[in-house]
């Protein structure tokens, strides 16, 4: 524990008397300090107990000046020797350190500024042993923590408590992955414009934000021009040397769990992408045996698959955010490369599905799709499905998109609208410049007659027009077009000409 000035005035051997009664004697001292100057404040850092005998008041000072300059540079406490130059305190400088809240110790003449010295300095030094032991105790207990299996919650939980404060482990995105406590969680959209900062550092980086209530440090993970991720902690008031070696043995532990877990993977990747190929051929069986041998489980069916699309980094992120979820739910997941897509399998009726839905905000510039709920039996059909909603991403702003989904817009949402747009203007010209000339509502006629299968009464009772002059109309577009509309083909361009994306 520091020492404080209540600490001196108990030592009866140093005898000590505190004459600012209403004044805190509870502050720690940062060291003793001697002067008699009448401004000792340049040579200050704050904290200190500071001795003299009253030479600078003795030469006009006047006291309160004086302790006002002492309170302003952070002195702890004003220590006067008697019996050197005065016998006893001077009321003005005991009034003035009432006053102004600063502690006044009287010193006697049998006590040199020494012993106090030598036993604030001792006090010190016990103080910073206890905590660089109080250190080495937490680096061991971390390091055991991050040797267990499981997420890295116990590591994040032991140096919350270790600092007093909270610790947040944030992915490459600056999302949350794990927090300690739980509420810690939602500090991390505060930290967004220094995680992007230091994103773009060479890790590791670090940065430090104070103010008059807390202290936060934040640390990327990761080693060479890669961030893996992000270590942040706080507390309230400052924090101690022997605490940020802590977070930076943390930091360490941290960064090396996810590189060696990452040459782990580099080292498995040929086998589970072999596994996968070994599933997608109907031998489930003798991939669990092979999973059980390595300590694995394969999800329980109906499967739910995820088809990641993009570069090897978006790949091995989306590595790093599922094996985290399927850690932090105590669930079973299986992923493997197959023809350059990262593909995840988890059980359908299982957590992980929702809590896979974070790729999309994690995996900027990725294109990731799934599939309806298959069996072991159906997995190829799956892939495929996961892999083709995932092609359909491509075009579109982020999102996961599932198969399901695919059908809902129709053969329209298929299309490019640009290009369907240019198809349609193209192919309907010879009409648009045949109606602008007077020829008729031939577009209008088109359009109402395909909506009603080639009909020609329900269509004709709908332009309000005989079926006769309906059918010329459409004779008359068949030979501006140079198509034959009885061709269910060239009914179906027309059909998409005439109802393009965006369009009408």
């Amino acid at each position: 524990m520091p020492v404080t000035v209540a600490d001196l005035v108990a030592q009866p051997e140093l005898g000590l008397r505190l004459l600012s009664a209403g004044a805190p004697v509870d502050r720690p001292l940062s060291w003793v300090h001697v002067s008699e100057l009448a401004d000792p404040t340049p040579f200050l850092e704050g904290g200190e107990l500071l001795l003299m005998t009253g030479l600078a008041l003795d030469h006009g000072e006047a006291a309160e000046p004086y302790v006002r300059r002492l309170v302003r540079a952070g002195v702890a406490a004003l220590g006067f020797g008697i019996g050197v130059g005065q016998d006893v305190v001077p009321a003005a400088l005991v009034e003035a350190a009432e006053d102004a809240g600063l502690p006044l110790l009287e010193v006697p003449h049998r006590t040199p500024f020494i012993a106090i010295s030598r036993g604030v300095s001792a006090a010190l030094a016990a103080d910073e042993y206890a905590a660089v032991a109080r250190a080495a105790t937490t680096q061991q207990e971390l390091t055991r923590a991050a040797l267990a299996p499981g997420a890295p919650a116990a590591v994040l939980g032991r140096l919350a408590r270790s600092i007093g404060g909270w610790a947040l482990l944030l992915d490459a995105v600056g999302a949350s992955v794990e927090a300690a406590p739980r509420a810690a969680a939602r500090r991390a959209s505060g930290l967004q414009a220094e995680l992007d900062r230091l994103r773009g550092m060479r890790a590791p980086a670090s940065a430090a934000l104070s103010d008059p209530e807390q202290t936060v440090l934040i640390q990327s993970l990761g080693t060479g021009s890669r961030t893996r991720g992000f270590l942040a902690v706080g507390r309230s008031g400052p924090l101690p040397p022997a605490d940020r070696h802590v977070v930076n043995a943390t930091a360490l532990l941290l960064t090396l769990r996810m590189e060696q877990s990452r040459a782990l993977d580099s080292a498995t990747a040929a086998l589970r992408a072999a596994l996968l190929r070994l599933l997608l051929a109907g031998e489930e069986r003798t991939v669990a045996a092979v999973a059980g041998e390595l300590g694995q489980q394969l999800p329980k069916e109906p499967l739910h698959v995820v088809a990641v699309l993009g570069g090897e980094e978006h790949r091995s992120a989306a590595v790093d955010v599922a094996a985290d979820a399927a850690a932090h739910e105590h669930e079973p997941l299986f992923s493997a490369e197959l023809d350059e897509a990262l593909v995840v399998l988890v059980s359908a009726e299982g957590p992980l599905p929702v809590r896979l839905g974070v790729l999309a905000a994690r995996l900027r510039g990725a294109a990731i799709g799934s599939s309806r709920p298959v069996a072991w039996a159906r997995l190829a059909e799956g892939v495929q499905q996961a892999r083709q909603a995932a092609e359909y991403g491509r075009s579109r702003e982020g999102g996961i998109v599932a198969f399901p989904d695919l059908a809902v817009p129709g053969l329209g949402g298929l299309l490019e609208s640009t290009a369907t747009r240019a198809f349609a203007d193209a192919l309907l010209a010879p009409l648009v410049a045949a109606d602008r000339a007077g020829a008729g509502d031939l577009v209008r006629s088109i359009r109402v007659w395909l909506a009603h299968h080639g009909q020609w009464e329900p269509a004709a009772a709908q332009l309000k027009v005989h079926r006769h002059t309906l059918r010329k109309r459409v004779h008359r577009a068949a030979d501006l077009l140079g198509r034959d509309l009885e061709d269910p083909g060239a009914r179906a361009e027309l059909w998409i000409a005439l109802h393009p994306p965006g369009g009408d």
